[in-house]
């Protein structure tokens, strides 16, 4: 605290009364961070393209708190507009938003595709920044030099290291949020905006699926720590960054991957 005090511990990581939206969070990653925000104490709006996942997802997560869902196609700009609008409606401020809808796309260099650069790019990329964009007066209602809102993006492991699968526009789109990141953090800091990245490793999810069925276990094996993200891995990155836990931090890429990206050897 400004004065010198401690926080108790039970406040350290307390979100009682902070308003969050988790994009992508009907499933996966997503679906993770959105849990945890709830169990926190958060009130949690939760946005897919789908809406009979969204009504799902809204049944599943209700048992934790305060969840509502709103379908919103996020590749779009109006979307992310129409999706902006409702959140400012239901409050005038938004203390957390967890930028986490995301595509891959595989194939081979050789026949990867125009639109798997398009498709790619205006979800993991662009929606973020139009999201930001949009609800910027938002955020700022609602962060304090003491307390500042939080943007946190889900990156990728894929951008810090080179994976074998043919990902090109998938690790591209990731790098450049993490620049992306950055960048927003030295201009919104002044403004009582944080904004840090997270970089998940293998995490269970649908976009994962086929790979972990695969080499999950061979995946598992070559991690310092011997095993992919759980669920809680994930949920407890998020509210240390939403809560008084992470407030003086910014700007930062975290690595939640049991060390896989961060000690690679190059072998």
């Amino acid at each position: 605290m400004a004065d010198g005090r401690f926080t108790p511990h039970a406040e350290l990581f307390d979100l009682s009364g902070k308003y969050a939206l988790v994009t992508g969070g009907t499933q996966g990653i997503g679906r993770m961070i959105a849990r945890g925000l709830l169990q926190a104490g958060a009130r949690v709006i939760i946005s897919s393209r789908k809406a009979d996942a969204c009504a799902e997802a809204q049944r599943l997560l209700s048992e934790f708190g305060d969840v509502e869902a709103f379908p919103a196609d996020l590749s779009r700009h109006d979307e992310c507009r129409r999706l902006a609008e409702h959140v400012k409606a239901g409050s005038g401020r938004l203390d957390i938003l967890v930028n986490n809808a995301g595509a891959m796309w595989r194939e081979p260099l050789e026949t990867f595709p125009d639109e798997a650069w398009d498709a790619v790019v205006d979800l993991n990329l662009k929606a973020p920044f139009w999201l930001v964009q949009a609800l910027l007066p938002a955020l700022r209602e609602a962060g304090t030099a003491e307390d500042p809102a939080r943007v946190v993006n889900i990156g990728s492991i894929a951008a810090i290291h080179v994976a074998e699968a043919p990902n090109y526009s998938y690790a591209s789109s990731k790098a450049a949020l993490h620049q992306l990141t950055r960048v927003l953090a030295r201009e919104l800091g002044p403004q009582h905006v944080t904004v840090n990245a997270v970089a998940p490793g293998p995490f269970p999810s649908q976009m994962m699926a086929a790979t972990l069925e695969t080499l999950g276990d061979t995946i598992a094996a070559k991690a310092p720590l011997r095993r992919l993200g759980r669920d809680d891995d994930m949920a407890g990155i998020a509210v240390f960054l939403a809560s008084r836990a992470g407030a003086y931090v910014t700007g930062t890429i975290i690595p939640v991957d049991g060390g896989i990206a961060t000690t690679a050897t190059g072998t």
